[in-house]
């Protein structure tokens, strides 16, 4: 991993994509897939370490977006109770996720233009989620996330966002710990299928948390709804390239 004759430079974009990420309450998980496979990186390494990474960044955003007082439990644990079984089961199973990455790329396409106010003026009305609405919700990213190797946070909050379930911190605290419970699950079935981390990707765990810590810390506090809408936009499309072009 780390003879990537490019490697500094991979090194120093690193934590600027958890920052991002984590502003918003995601891990980054397919920035960083994204950013490994534009630096070569063999296949086998990147799903594994992108969901370690995930478990470190995401945690920090957590725990800045809970310390602020943005956590909704009973909105979390709708999605949670199927995501976190669903996410171990797709984990084991080794695809070919190409049709998925293409189809859920047009689908970010719109959550893009909705964050960007295309559609419309964002309400402030928040809805009661159903039970059986986020069961299904969280039980569908829940085994893509573990599939691919991502966290889930990237579909969520646009998920939420768009059916009004919750506000825009409120939507970064709940899918900053569902990205750590999905990445917890995943990473766990591949461990169980053979799957090994190698020593070097804990170096890219340190280096993320940099990135994390910041971004968690001025999402929570210092960054307005508004601009997070924004930041959150701009994080949408690096996924929505790396979905359709890696």
């Amino acid at each position: 991993m780390l003879e990537n004759e490019n490697i500094y430079l991979f090194l120093a974009i690193l934590p600027i994509v958890s920052f991002l990420y984590s502003s918003v309450g995601h891990g980054g998980a397919s920035g960083y897939l994204a950013l490994m496979a534009l630096f070569s990186f063999v296949p086998e390494t990147m799903k594994p370490t992108a969901l370690l990474l995930n478990l470190f960044v995401a945690g920090i955003s957590f725990y800045y977006y809970y310390k602020e007082g943005y956590f909704n439990r009973k909105l979390f644990l709708s999605f949670a109770i199927t995501s976190i079984p669903l996410a171990f089961l797709g984990g084991t199973i080794e695809i070919d996720a190409t049709l998925y990455k293409k189809i859920l790329a047009v689908l970010l396409v719109f959550a893009i233009l909705k964050m960007l106010n295309v559609f419309g003026k964002e309400s402030n009305t928040i809805k009661d989620i159903k039970l059986w609405q986020g069961l299904i919700v969280g039980g569908i990213i829940g085994f893509f996330s573990g599939l691919i190797g991502i966290g889930g946070g990237i579909i969520l909050t646009p998920i939420i966002l768009l059916l009004h379930w919750g506000k825009m911190k409120e939507a970064a605290a709940v899918s900053a710990l569902f990205i750590w419970v999905n990445s917890a699950a995943g990473l766990i079935g591949q461990l169980n299928s053979g799957v090994i981390i190698e020593k070097e990707s804990f170096l890219l765990v340190g280096i993320a948390i940099i990135g994390g810590v910041l971004g968690g810390y001025y999402g929570s506090k210092k960054i307005n709804n508004q601009k997070l809408r924004y930041i959150l936009a701009f994080v949408l499309v690096i996924a929505c390239a790396k979905l359709f072009f890696a």
